[in-house]
């Protein structure tokens, strides 16, 4: 599955997602201070299938029903690598599910 990291989290959670999943972040693809409607847009133009982010306030900034993209919220219990990669295993689970469905889908640890 192709899956965006948002420009909130660590870079270099995209290394733990592979071999399962290629990920690319909001910083590698220049999409920087793009607000939330434009950036879903250009994910699912791009080819992207999902969108991680640390951000708790994204499902209240946006009618989800207008996107078939799953948005995982990561509610770390801090804001660096290792708050984000105790999160892993969830994460991972959420995304094998089959024909995962759009809208929010809230990881906690």
């Amino acid at each position: 599955m192709k899956l965006l990291l948002d420009e909130d989290l660590p870079v270099k959670l995209r290394y733990r997602l592979r071999p399962e999943h290629e990920a690319a972040s909001v910083r590698e693809m220049d999409w920087q201070s793009k607000k939330n409607g434009e950036l879903l847009r250009l994910m699912e133009t791009f080819g992207f299938m999902a969108l991680l982010t640390g951000d708790r306030q994204m499902q209240y900034q946006q009618n989800w029903r207008n996107y078939a993209l799953p948005v995982l919220v990561l509610n770390a219990r801090g804001d660096q690598y290792d708050d984000y990669n105790a999160l892993m295993p969830r994460i991972k689970a959420v995304l094998a599910q089959p024909n995962l469905p759009g809208g929010i889908h809230e990881i906690n640890p």
